[in-house]
C-alpha cells in the first residue's frame, strides 16, 4: 500500500475517490489535443503510451503504475465501455 504522504497525492480524492474507470488507449478528445497527463505523477499519456485508465467521461487519466499504486486507496472499479 502507498504511504499517505506519497508525493503524488495532491487532493485527487476530491474527484477520483471510488470512481468507475475504463482501461483503454488514449484518444484525441479535441483536434488540438495530442496528449493528457496522469493525474498523479504527471507522466504524458498519448496514443503511443498504450493502455491507461480514465474516468468514464475520459476527462481524468491515470497511468498504469499509478493505477496499481493507488487502486486500493481510491477503491476504483474498472468497468467496460
Amino acid at each position: 500500500m502507498v504511504d499517505k504522504n506519497d508525493w503524488r497525492l495532491m487532493g485527487q480524492e476530491r474527484f477520483l475517490m471510488e470512481k468507475q474507470l475504463l482501461h483503454k488507449r488514449w484518444s484525441r478528445p479535441e483536434p488540438r489535443w495530442d496528449h493528457d497527463h496522469c493525474e498523479f505523477c504527471g507522466d504524458k499519456i498519448d496514443y503511443l503510451t498504450g493502455l491507461a485508465y480514465c474516468t468514464t467521461d475520459q476527462y481524468h487519466w491515470i497511468c498504469e503504475e499509478c493505477f496499481n499504486d493507488f487502486k486500493e486507496m481510491f477503491q476504483w472499479k474498472v468497468v467496460k465501455e
